[in-house]
C-alpha cells in the first residue's frame, strides 16, 4: 500500500516536487520572478541535473537536446522569458520530443516585479503546444507529473502555466511518502526525418502535431483536469486556474462551475456540455479575453470581459464587485477593507551601499545621454538619481543605445548599461553589433558578482553553479576586449571621482571603450559593511547634496539637518564624497 504524507509547499516547491517524482534528468532555465524557485528547490534533490543557462532560449534549445537524448527535462522562466525562447519552442512543437519535456511558465498579472503582464496563453495556441493551467500546489504537483506523461504520449512539450498567486502560494500537497527518484531515460534513436528541421521534413511533422493535438483532448487522464460542478441551471461560470480560487471564495456552490486544467487545446466536448446545462455563462479569467474569445468562436453565447476588468489581477472582492453589476447574487461575505493606511510614502530605491548607486550619481551630473536594462539597475531611472533615459527589455540596454545613437548630436556618445548577468544572457549581442556596425556607444557592464534582483543566483561570471559547485568565472572585461573594444576601463563602484573620469574619458575617446563598474552586491554572502558614517550638524550646511544619492540610509531629521541611520548604512562612503562642507565622515570606534 502506498503511503502518503503532507507538506505545506508553495505552488513553486510543488512543481520540483512533481518534476522530480516524474524522474526529470534536466532541470534548467533562467531566474525571474516568480518562477525563480522552481528550480532553486529542484536542486535541493538528489538526483536530477539542475543548472542556470545564460538566457531562456540556451535553456529550452539545452532541454530539448537531452529531451532527444531521451531524459525528462524540465525548463523554467517568467513570461517575458518565453519570448525569448520562442523561436526554438515553435519548432519544437513540430519535431516533438523523445523524453517528456515539460516548460513551466510564470506570468506576473499585477506586474509586481515585470515590465508588462502579457498572457502568455496566447503563445500555446500560437505555438500549437499543449497548457495546462493548475489552480493551487496540488494541482502543481499533479499536473507537472502528468504533463510529462503527455508530452511523451503526444510527442510534443507540454507548458505549464502558472501566475504569482499560485506560485506563491501555499497549500497542502499530498506526497507519496515512500517515492525515490528514479531517472526516466529513454533509448536515444538516431532520426534525422524527425529531428532535423529542414521543411521537407517539418511539412511532414505539422500534419502529425495537428493529429496529436486532437488527440491530447481525448485523453482520459486530461479529460480528469477539467471539472463538471453543476448546482443549478440558471447560471454556470467557466474558469481555470487561481481565477477558479476567487469564484469558489465568493460565491461557493451557488453558481454552476466548469473548471478547465487544459486550456489548450480546449475540450470543446465539455464547454458545449457546460452550456446545455446552464441558461446564461459567465467567464471568469485573469487579463485576457482568452477563454471567452474561444468559447464564443465555438457560437456559444457568454460574457465576461464586459464586467471583469482584463487588468492586473483579481482577486474575491474583483469578482464579487463585477459579477454584481452582471446581477448575479453575491452572498452575504465580510467586506474587503480597501481604505488606504495611513503609511508614509515608500518608493523603490536602490539598497544603501548598492554599487550601482555611484555611477548612476555620476552619469547624470555628466549628463550622458543613457539607456538601461531590466534589474536592479533599472533603479537608477527613478528619483532623485534620474539617470536612465529608456529600457525596455532584458538585454536591451545596448541595442536601445544603438538606436538612440542615431540621433543623438554630433560628437555625443549614448551610454548604454546592464548588469552582469544581464551582460551574459543577451546583452554582450548589443556590443557586438556597437562593433560590427561602427556605432561609438559606450557599453556599461555593473558588474555585482551576482544575479542581483531574482534573489542572487548564479550566473557564468559567479565562478558557481546553481548547486555551489565551482566553474569557469568570466570576466566582462575580457569579453568587450575580445569583441572588438580597444580599451575596458574597470573602476570600483565606490569610487565617486574615479566613475566621473571614466565616463568623461569614454566620452572624449577616439578609439572603441567600455567600462565595467565591478563591487560585489552589498546583499552577497561575506561582503562585509565597512565602517558607517555620520553627519556633523555642527558642520552640515543643509544644502541636502547627499540626499541625492537616493540612498535610503540618509534622511532629514526634525531639524533639517541629514542624518545617516548607522544600522542601514554600508559604509560605502559616497555621501561624504559628495559633501562638499566635509560634514560626513567615519563613526568613530569609541562612538
Amino acid at each position: 500500500m502506498e503511503l502518503k504524507t503532507k507538506a505545506v509547499l508553495t505552488g513553486n516547491e510543488a512543481v520540483a516536487r512533481g518534476a522530480w517524482e516524474a524522474g526529470v534528468g534536466l532541470g534548467v532555465g533562467y531566474p525571474g520572478t516568480p518562477s525563480t524557485e522552481i528550480l532553486e528547490n529542484l536542486a535541493l534533490y538528489k538526483g536530477p541535473e539542475v543548472v542556470w543557462a545564460v538566457n531562456e532560449k540556451v535553456a529550452l534549445e539545452e532541454a530539448y537536446g537531452a529531451s532527444i537524448g531521451g531524459l525528462r527535462t524540465l525548463v523554467t522562466m517568467k513570461h517575458v522569458g518565453l519570448n525569448v525562447a520562442a523561436d526554438p519552442l515553435f519548432t519544437a512543437a513540430y519535431m516533438g520530443v523523445n523524453g517528456g519535456m515539460v516548460i513551466a511558465v510564470a506570468d506576473d498579472p499585477g506586474m509586481h516585479s515585470s515590465q508588462n503582464e502579457q498572457d502568455n496563453r496566447w503563445y500555446a495556441l500560437h505555438a500549437k503546444v499543449p497548457m495546462l493551467e493548475p489552480s493551487d500546489s496540488q494541482e502543481c504537483l499533479l499536473y507537472t507529473r502528468l504533463a510529462f506523461e503527455l508530452s511523451e504520449r503526444y510527442d510534443v512539450p507540454v507548458l505549464l502555466r502558472l501566475v504569482t498567486r499560485t506560485s506563491h502560494a501555499r497549500g497542502v500537497v499530498e506526497l507519496s511518502a515512500d517515492t525515490e527518484y528514479e531517472r526516466v531515460r529513454y533509448e536515444y534513436v538516431r532520426d534525422p526525418k524527425k529531428y532535423m528541421s529542414l521543411p521537407a521534413n517539418c511539412r511532414l511533422r505539422k500534419q502529425i502535431l495537428e493529429k496529436n493535438l486532437a488527440a491530447v483532448v481525448s485523453d482520459e487522464a486530461v479529460k480528469t483536469l477539467d471539472v463538471m460542478d453543476i448546482t443549478g441551471t440558471d447560471v454556470g461560470i467557466i474558469t481555470a486556474g487561481a481565477s477558479y480560487n476567487y469564484v469558489r471564495e465568493v460565491f461557493g456552490d451557488r453558481y454552476s462551475v466548469l473548471k478547465l486544467g487544459l486550456v489548450y487545446p480546449l475540450n470543446e466536448g465539455i464547454i458545449r456540455e457546460f452550456a446545455g446545462k446552464v441558461k446564461e455563462i459567465y467567464v471568469v479569467e485573469e487579463l485576457d479575453p482568452y477563454l471567452e474569445m474561444s468559447i464564443k468562436a465555438l457560437g456559444i453565447r457568454c460574457e465576461g470581459k464586459k464586467y471583469i476588468t482584463s487588468f492586473f489581477e483579481l482577486n474575491p472582492q474583483i469578482i464579487a464587485d463585477s459579477l454584481a453589476e452582471a446581477g448575479l447574487v453575491v452572498p452575504e461575505r465580510e467586506a474587503a477593507v480597501d481604505e488606504p493606511l495611513e503609511v508614509p510614502a515608500r518608493p523603490p530605491l536602490l539598497c544603501a551601499g548598492c554599487p550601482h548607486r555611484g555611477f548612476f550619481y555620476a552619469a547624470r551630473r555628466e549628463k550622458v545621454m543613457l539607456t538601461g536594462d531590466i534589474g536592479c539597475y533599472a533603479l537608477g531611472g527613478v528619483p532623485p538619481l534620474e539617470a536612465i533615459d529608456a529600457s525596455i527589455c532584458m538585454g536591451g540596454g545596448y541595442t536601445l543605445a544603438l538606436g538612440l545613437s542615431l540621433i543623438a548630436p554630433e560628437g555625443e556618445k549614448v551610454f548604454g548599461c546592464m548588469g552582469d548577468s544581464t551582460f551574459y544572457h543577451s546583452g554582450i549581442t548589443g556590443a557586438i553589433e556597437a562593433v560590427y556596425n561602427n556605432r561609438s556607444i559606450i557599453p556599461v557592464v555593473l558588474d555585482n558578482r551576482i544575479t542581483a534582483m531574482t534573489g542572487h543566483q548564479e550566473n557564468p561570471g559567479t565562478g558557481r553553479l546553481l548547486k555551489g559547485e565551482a566553474a569557469y568565472e568570466q570576466q566582462p572585461e575580457k569579453l568587450l576586449q575580445a569583441v572588438g573594444y580597444d580599451r575596458v576601463l574597470v573602476v570600483h563602484a565606490y569610487e565617486l571621482e574615479s566613475l566621473r573620469k571614466a565616463i568623461r574619458e569614454a566620452k572624449e575617446a577616439a578609439d572603441r571603450v567600455a567600462i565595467v563598474v565591478k563591487t560585489p552586491c552589498r546583499l552577497l554572502k561575506g561582503v562585509k559593511p565597512g565602517v558607517p558614517y555620520k553627519v556633523d550638524a555642527g558642520v552640515c550646511r543643509k544644502c541636502k547634496a547627499c540626499l541625492k544619492l537616493g540612498c535610503p540610509a540618509i534622511s532629514l531629521n526634525p531639524e533639517g539637518v541629514p542624518a545617516i541611520d548607522p544600522i542601514t548604512c554600508f559604509g560605502c562612503g559616497l555621501c561624504a564624497q559628495v559633501c562638499r562642507n566635509k560634514a560626513i565622515d567615519e563613526v568613530e570606534e569609541e562612538e
